[in-house]
């Protein structure tokens, strides 16, 4: 394999003969979901949220691969506690560091011989590195590859985002002020340019949690990111604290969810990598193609919410409950609580389609609204109860949801 001080070999085709595109193909298509973590500028944190995110799909049970590409300031062998793993390879073959039986590392830090050499490479090379790490690293089959990006939209995150190919999504991490949310907001441009659906904004440092009384203090200020989520029509999948056990694991190189998972940090992180999976579930409007050819028999159903229970006005919801369910178990698999954009004819019925929502339950609704969902593939019914989103999709799915008149029906 190429070192530091070499450009990336750009040959054709691999020593068997097979030509390097079609192995890079090859090894993509085992991975059933990338997922890119990016960041607008430095200092936000992405890389204990990607590290975090892989740690939590793999206790899920999925098998995860985690790739840093962060060529100049690679933090995930010290998350990971991996400093000074030697890299191995037969020379055609890389082998990822094991984490478990679930979680595989690969970073450009394995490269380096000392943690505090500088990388002085140029685009080209760059490029390379990011191409063969995709290629020759034997991930084998994935459930999912978290990918720890650079920050800003330049050449490590733009290669990635080129050859990871479909289906991948972004996780975009912030922090509350304003000059990091300016940056975000071209991050989010970025990934609509390269074509990669955004999953969700994180708001991380989203104030301090005192280990001591509990009491929370505003350090950064909060809310920037979930304003953004808003102005940008993007989902918003929670907030991370300032929080000396977060600190603590990554310094020590053990996973936080690992080390405190009852804590604000690790209950911050289990909810939003509950989102996510319930995200990636839905793709695809929750008809996904199993690998035996069997259909897939998830749906998405969207109840708007008013103080927990039913909204009867569809247009004053404060947040929508989002659950997937299996038609034929009638179990619901994973639900979550978004706020949705500010209500704009024609905003909402596109938003929950970007969602993967099937069917929104909803108490009133008028018929241009309806119209809309329709367009949107969306199925709506009305005259629903002011009952709990459990309740309700459980009696949908049982064909025992009474429904009455459309109290919005203008």
């Amino acid at each position: 394999m190429s070192s530091p001080s070499e450009e990336p070999s750009k040959t054709a085709a691999k020593p068997n003969g097979e030509p390097e595109e079609l192995v890079l193909l090859r090894r993509m298509h085992e991975i059933r979901y990338k997922l890119l973590v990016l960041s607008g500028k430095g200092g936000v944190g992405k890389s204990t949220v990607a590290a975090n995110l892989a740690a939590s799909l793999a206790a899920q049970g999925n098998t995860v691969g985690l790739l840093d590409v962060d060529v100049h300031g690679p933090s995930i062998p010290k998350l990971m506690g991996l400093e000074g793993y030697p890299i191995k390879s037969n020379g055609e073959i890389i082998y990822p560091a094991r984490v478990n039986d679930n979680l595989k590392v690969m970073s450009i830090g394995f490269l380096l011989p000392r943690g505090d050499e500088a990388v002085i490479w140029r685009g080209p090379r760059k490029y390379g590195v990011i191409r063969q790490f995709l290629k020759d690293v034997a991930w084998g089959p994935l459930d999912y590859l978290v990918v720890d990006s650079p920050p800003g939209t330049g050449d490590e995150p733009l290669s990635v985002a080129q050859l990871v190919g479909a289906p991948a999504g972004a996780v975009i991490v912030t922090t509350p002020q304003d000059l990091a949310i300016a940056d975000v907001r071209r991050c989010i441009a970025f990934c609509g340019t390269v074509s990669l659906p955004v999953l969700g904004i994180v708001e991380n440092m989203s104030g301090f949690v005192c280990p001591h009384c509990g009491e929370r203090c505003d350090v950064f200020k909060t809310g920037g990111g979930e304003t953004l989520a808003r102005e940008m029509h993007a989902p918003f999948l929670g907030r991370i604290p300032i929080e000396p056990a977060i600190v603590a694991s990554g310094d020590s190189g053990s996973i936080m969810l690992s080390r405190d998972s009852e804590g604000a940090g690790g209950a911050a992180f289990a909810d939003i990598v509950s989102r996510i999976v319930a995200k990636k579930a839905s793709a695809d409007n929750g008809h996904e193609t199993q690998e035996d050819g069997e259909e897939n028999h998830q749906m998405v159903v969207a109840i708007p919410l008013a103080e927990g229970r039913l909204s009867m006005h569809f247009g004053h919801c404060e947040e929508f409950a989002i659950l997937t369910v299996d038609e034929q178990t009638k179990a619901i698999l994973s639900q979550s609580r978004e706020t949705p954009p500010p209500h704009e004819p024609g905003v909402l019925p596109k938003w929950l389609h970007g969602l993967g929502v099937n069917v929104i339950l909803a108490g009133g609704m008028g018929q241009r609204a309806q119209q809309l969902f329709a367009e949107n593939e969306i199925r709506v019914v009305v005259g629903a109860s002011a009952d709990t989103p459990e309740t309700l999709v459980k009696a949908y799915l049982d064909g025992t949801l009474e429904t009455g008149d459309n109290i919005c029906d203008h």
